[in-house]
């Protein structure tokens, strides 16, 4: 079970009401995962404030309800790698995961390499671009090629990259597709979606600020 703590939320007392309501809602005496859902708030996403000490606070409640077995792993997503360094700066615990949009067009490389060179699980959220990549016409050749569909050759591109993949579908044939991911990309291929022209439009998605950047 993961859940987050609402963006919005940046202060010690608000976080450590929010880390308890979600033990109480879901009825649980313990969450195996809880992440801060961004470093700023919604209303300001890619504004110029990165409110350290507001995450500070609220990831001091995070280590204390880990610290008491109330969250298995804590965590965050969306950060830049200057907010987790200013988490680190002071953190006992360090997060355990970063969750980032993170696909073929859109692979923040510099990011992931800092956040695994801290040992910090990076899981790419949104592999499939929100559906977009099937628009892609050099992937639809590459995926007849290794005779799998694009999503499964995107959720295996992230994988390869060593990143965990967050497909995101409620049709069950569609999970089991994407769980069939036992193939490798070459080299040769790898360079290529590396390198693939990036989604400016993420259609319907795009009023939402991790696919806007606003």
């Amino acid at each position: 079970m993961t859940t987050k703590l609402d963006a919005g939320i940046k202060n010690y007392a608000d976080a450590k009401e929010a880390i308890e309501g979600s033990l109480k809602t879901l009825g649980l005496d313990h969450i195996d995962l809880m992440i801060i859902h961004s470093p700023q708030p919604w209303s300001n996403f890619g504004g110029d404030d990165r409110y350290f000490e507001g995450n500070a606070e609220a990831w001091c409640a995070l280590e204390e309800a880990y610290q008491a077995g109330k969250l298995r792993a804590i965590g965050v997503s969306n950060f830049k790698q200057p907010d987790i360094d200013s988490l680190l700066a002071n953190a006992p615990v360090k997060p355990m995961v970063n969750q980032i949009l993170a696909h073929v067009g859109n692979t923040p490389f510099g990011l992931i390499d800092d956040l695994m060179s801290k040992d910090i699980l990076v899981e790419a959220y949104s592999p499939v671009g929100h559906g977009k990549i099937l628009d892609n016409a050099e992937m639809r050749g590459m995926a007849e090629r290794y005779q799998v569909t694009v999503p499964q050759l995107a959720i295996r591109y992230v994988l390869q990259l060593g990143l965990i993949a967050l497909p995101k579908t409620a049709n069950p044939d569609h999970m089991r597709n994407n769980a069939d991911v036992d193939f490798e990309i070459s080299a040769a291929d790898m360079e290529t979606l590396k390198s693939a022209k990036p989604i400016k439009d993420y259609g319907d998605a795009s009023v939402f600020p991790v696919y806007s950047g606003r």
